[in-house]
């Protein structure tokens, strides 16, 4: 017999009916409601039972995969000098749960990590070429310090390879708004330019670049070797006595080998005892306890790692040191 499904009322039945008629409802007289071929309606029922089975099986399984962290994706996809990706709270979730293990609260700054702007670009490329840049950068923190803006670069006094390279930095902090005015005098080879006197440049020249120079090495060494990673900079600590502290970049490799990077760029040996109480408060492991100062030798860098249980490098070292233990 054939049956039929009430639209209204949801009511099925056989009915004394032929099939594909329209009938009205037995239960709620609702009308027109269609009889159905029997063999036909079982085989739609069975259809449709088969493909919520189907759904309900794969996210059953998706479930029980492992899941990947997001940073691993950020990392794999996106352009990692332009993107807001980092910033977000799922990103520095694996790291703030691993210091809550330490009984340390984390309060992270999400913002820091956001490479949308163009502090990571110049902080890299004043970073790789920091000998030959030095020049550059002590004129402009000079002047920050004493309110004056304009400086000037005597290129004449460099090859004229070197020379060039210096004028396309100043172009480009020019470009990206760190200077407020720049020009070239190429019959002279003098650049003059004027410094923005603004708080982001003054932190960015003051020392914030080394920060991100640091962060920005970091993420593009574990992108090209594969890791998974939740990184910040700027972490505040709350330990469980109250003592507050500040980190300046931290990774949490892997989901779990921590990296803990310190940037000085001004005077840091009266610093050094409290680097050394911090590391074992953090339980990390003094290869993963780095303080990276762009006043440092080679020489100078090895010889502090052999006297404290801290790891001592410069710019240079920074990548060379990590490239050993990833």
């Amino acid at each position: 017999m054939p049956i039929l499904r009430c639209n209204q009322c949801g009511h099925i039945t056989e009915v004394d009916a032929t099939a594909n008629t329209q009938i009205p409802c037995p239960a709620c007289e609702a009308p027109e409601q269609r009889a159905w071929d029997t063999t036909l309606f079982v085989r739609k029922v069975l259809q449709q039972y088969s493909a919520v089975m189907k759904e309900v099986k794969e996210l059953r399984a998706a479930s029980t995969q492992p899941q990947e962290s997001p940073t691993r994706s950020a990392l794999e996809q996106l352009d990692l000098h332009n993107t807001s990706a980092l910033s977000s709270q799922a990103q520095h979730q694996p790291l703030v749960d691993w210091l809550a293990r330490q009984q340390i609260k984390a309060l992270p700054n999400l913002q820091a990590v956001d490479t949308s702007g163009f502090f990571d670009e110049i902080a890299v490329e004043l970073g790789d070429n920091l000998p030959l840049l030095r020049e550059v950068l002590d004129k402009i923190r000079w002047g920050l310090q004493k309110d004056v803006p304009n400086f000037s670069i005597k290129l004449g006094d460099y090859s004229q390879k070197d020379g060039q390279t210096i004028n396309a930095f100043c172009k480009s902090l020019y470009e990206s708004t760190f200077l407020s005015k720049y020009f070239y005098q190429k019959q002279e080879k003098i650049v003059r330019a004027s410094v923005q006197f603004v708080p982001p440049v003054r932190n960015f020249f003051n020392g914030e670049w080394l920060e991100w120079y640091a962060l920005m090495k970091v993420l593009n060494l574990l992108k090209e070797r594969g890791h998974t990673a939740s990184c910040t900079r700027n972490l505040k600590l709350v330990f469980a006595n109250e003592d507050l502290h500040e980190l300046d970049v931290f990774f949490l490799i892997d989901d779990r080998t921590p990296y803990c990077i310190e940037c000085k760029s001004g005077e840091f040996r009266q610093d050094i005892e409290k680097y050394l109480k911090l590391r074992k408060r953090l339980n990390i492991p003094r290869e993963q306890f780095i303080l990276c100062s762009p006043d440092l030798s080679d020489e100078q860098a090895a010889g502090l790692s052999g006297m404290y249980e801290l790891t001592f490098v410069n710019p240079t070292g920074l990548q060379s040191h990590l490239q050993k233990l990833l």
